[in-house]
């Protein structure tokens, strides 16, 4: 039961879950140790973890619990956000189990069915579990079934709750999107799944909310009227890693452009929402992902690329080509540059480009509104040459923070007007660091807050954006461009076309 003395508006204490226990499906993998176990043991230190809180790892190993405990230790203290604090360690550590087997394993499950109701009541967790699959988009059925089969997936049956978060891409296509969706929705029930984008964790991208609805500033502007164009960048300086086999089969705009990018171009274009409820910031995000449009030509409106060798921050990197696990004969691109519009009222005529790469010269991602040059300038061309168009920048990351672009007089005896920039940086003007995105998305889980993800519409309606675009490019070769390079050339003439070029991140 809760406080009754408690208000939802009330900030003065913070939001801690009822006791519950966490189970990581592929906790030896990369997701579970660089992101998920460092968050834990941050949200422990915060002091925002119920008592009783216990994290079940399942993985194909031959372990115990103190092999479990032993990789958590060494991920956490790598990967923590907050001071590393030995005696919180232990409090968390006691309360870590393994539970061995393969996702087809069925007593492997009915184990860990057993395990979960000898915590109910010796941790008096009273049955609320959520089950976190970090595992490859193709073992999904494969686990869901299990926890249908066994029981676990069942709220009445545990008497508490259930819940499953599950990682992007969210399905392959369209098709298979619907099928994923039917099949989860139908093992648990909708409000309890939390389809994770972890780019929405981020405060900056939260930011973007109280950016254009907490100031009368920006929003009167927010619109075609004033807006020439919208940019999103998401810039990597890395190449695929140890990603061989799934980025081949997937490449750049089923990696990261149908869901992150997508969902950032939704929250700068959507109208704003009656409540910052779960089911109201969806519905006008929804809006928005039924609203683009893509190009009439995507040949002309869209550019496929793929890495070659070259030079990254002074170190040589080899092509995709020459990655290890690639097909010498791959045509699975690694940068992709699109033309999208939003055909609503506010939005009629704006060109959003999207652009995403590997092996790029440094890593960024950032929002660029590029608004209209001002209808009628006084001064001589001459004066005004080193002036471009204002611009409200929002860096998603790294250095996160807002940037404001406009024109002032340079000093001097003349009128010569040239653009400088207002940089506000998070880092800088709150003495509170952020939590990384995974800590505040754990949390929002183990309290059933669902405002940060994205529902089944969404997903499914981003998949219909993308699919055209794949069946347009399929047979074709992508565009090369060097390692270090902002992307194909073919990209800057797309945008060149129109008389506008790339902002430089």
């Amino acid at each position: 039961m809760g406080n009754p003395l408690r208000t939802a508006q009330d900030r003065r204490l913070p939001r801690i879950p009822e006791p519950c226990a966490l189970v990581i499906f592929g906790v030896t993998g990369d997701l579970s140790r660089k992101k998920l176990i460092p968050a834990v043991y941050d949200l422990a230190n915060r002091g925002l973890l119920p008592p009783g809180f216990v994290v079940l790892g399942f993985a194909r190993r031959d372990w115990g619990d103190g092999d479990f405990e032993s990789l958590a230790y060494a991920a956490a203290k790598k990967g923590a956000r907050t001071p590393w604090r030995e005696d919180v360690w232990q409090r968390l550590a006691s309360q870590f189990q393994f539970v061995p087997g393969s996702f087809d394993d069925d007593e492997a499950f009915d184990h860990l069915a057993e395990t979960l109701d000898d915590l109910r009541e010796r941790n008096g967790i009273a049955g609320n579990v959520a089950f976190y699959f970090s595992i490859p988009p193709a073992a999904f059925p494969l686990v869901l079934n299990q926890l249908n089969r066994t029981g676990m997936a069942d709220n009445a049956k545990s008497g508490g709750w259930r819940r499953v978060v599950v990682e992007k891409p969210f399905g392959n296509d369209l098709a298979t999107a619907k099928s994923l969706n039917q099949l989860v929705d139908e093992v648990f029930t909708p409000e309890d799944v939390f389809r994770i984008d972890h780019y929405l964790g981020k405060e900056t991208v939260q930011n973007i909310l109280a950016l254009r609805f907490a100031n009368s500033l920006f929003e009167p502007v927010w619109n075609s009227k004033y807006v020439d164009s919208v940019q999103i960048t998401m810039a990597e300086d890395v190449g695929i890693g140890s990603r061989a086999a799934f980025y081949d089969a997937s490449g750049a705009a089923r990696d990261v452009l149908q869901n992150h990018l997508l969902q950032l171009l939704a929250l700068v274009g959507m109208e704003e929402p009656t409540s910052f409820d779960s089911i109201d910031i969806g519905a006008e995000k929804l809006k928005v992902l039924k609203a683009i449009s893509i190009p009439q030509d995507i040949s002309e409106g869209s550019v496929r690329g793929q890495y070659l060798p070259g030079w990254v921050a002074g170190e040589r990197a080899v092509g995709y080509l020459e990655e290890k696990g690639v097909p010498a004969d791959s045509t699975t691109e690694t940068y992709v540059a699109v033309r999208l519009g939003i055909q609503n009222r506010r939005w009629a005529g704006v060109p959003f480009f999207v652009r995403v790469g590997k092996r790029m010269p440094r890593r960024v991602t950032e929002i660029a509104i590029l608004f209209k040059q001002a209808p009628h300038l006084p001064f001589d061309p001459a004066d005004v040459e080193m002036l471009g168009n204002n611009q409200l920048v929002i860096r998603v990351q790294p250095d996160e923070g807002v940037v404001l672009k406009f024109g002032s007089k340079v000093p001097g005896t003349t009128m010569e007007v040239r653009d400088i920039a207002m940089d506000f940086q998070y880092g800088e003007a709150f003495t509170e660091s952020s939590p990384e995105a995974y800590e505040r998305l754990v949390l929002d889980v183990l309290v059933g807050d669902r405002s940060l993800f994205p529902d089944a519409a969404e997903i499914e309606q981003s998949w219909r954006v993308i699919d055209p675009l794949e069946a347009a490019w399929a047979g074709t070769k992508p565009e090369p461009y060097r390692s270090g390079e902002w992307g194909p050339r073919a990209a800057d003439q797309m945008l060149a076309r129109e008389g506008r070029a790339w902002r430089r991140a």
